[in-house]
Formats: structure tokens, sequence, C-alpha cells
């Protein structure tokens, strides 16, 4: 428990592939429950992402900038998908770019067309940052960010 706290509030340091996946799935995880929480209370889905962002925003920072920093990344990429995806939930929330339709029975948010292709644009650099993030190895041997996660692994 002691490492988890760490790894989940600060950016010092590197992470290997398996530490940062094992902190994916806790975040995922945590989010489900949260805005199964928050739609207990009657909060809208729209609203309960923006919360859940919120809350889930330094743990989620902390896991991506160190396992870019593994890369010997300044983790620029990362900062800038998070920015963008944090500024599309408030846009959602709102009610910006979006129009209301009756879905079966359900009120739903539908995003017009020039927001879906923002969307599909985010979804495509999505998939670049969860590549580094998740799949290319760390840099071998220590590096300016620290020693390799990986010594002394067996």
């Amino acid at each position: 428990m002691d490492s988890l706290v760490p790894l989940f509030t600060t950016t010092d340091g590197r992470i290997s592939r398996k530490t940062w996946w094992f902190g994916v799935v806790i975040l995922i995880l945590a989010s489900i429950v949260l805005n199964l929480i928050l739609g207990v209370f009657g909060i809208s889905a729209a609203w309960a992402q923006l919360i859940a962002f919120a809350i889930m925003f330094v743990p989620n920072w902390s896991i991506g900038i160190k396992r870019r920093q593994d890369r010997d990344s300044d983790a620029r990429d990362f900062k800038i998908f998070l920015a963008i995806s944090g500024i599309l939930t408030v846009l959602q929330a709102l009610g910006i770019g979006t129009t209301d339709v009756d879905v079966a029975g359900v009120p739903t948010q539908m995003p017009s067309l020039p927001l879906s292709l923002v969307y599909f644009a985010v979804g495509i650099y999505g998939i670049y940052v969860l590549v580094q993030l998740g799949f290319l190895r760390g840099t071998t041997g220590s590096n300016s960010f620290g020693p390799d996660p990986l010594d002394g692994a067996a």
C-alpha cells in the first residue's frame, strides 16, 4: 500500500509498462465505482464524467508522466492529450456543441458534426498516446529521469 500512494500522487522517476497497466486498471475500476455513486445521486452522465475527470486527474497525470519519463520524454504529448480531453469533457458537461436527442425515451447529448470530427481526431491522438504509454519499451538503463525501473527485476 505504501507504494500505491506515490504511484498516484507524484511525478518523480519512472515506471514500467506493467506498473502503468496496473495503475490504469485501478483507475478504471475506481472511475466505474465513482460514476455509479454519482449516478445514484442523480447526477447526469456528462456532469458525472466531468467530476470523475477532475477527481482522477492527479492519479492519471502522475502515472502518465512517469511512464513517458521512462521513455526519456518530457511528456508534452501526454500533457496535451489530457488538456484536450479536459476541455472536451467541460464542453460536453456544459452542452456546448451538442444537441439533446431522445433515444428510446432517454435524453442523450449528441455532438454536432464539427465536434464529432474533433472527437475523432482526439481519438486517433489517444491511440498514439496509448501506444507510447502502454506498449513501447522504456529506455534501457538510466536516463535523465532516473534509474531503469526494470533493473534488478527478474
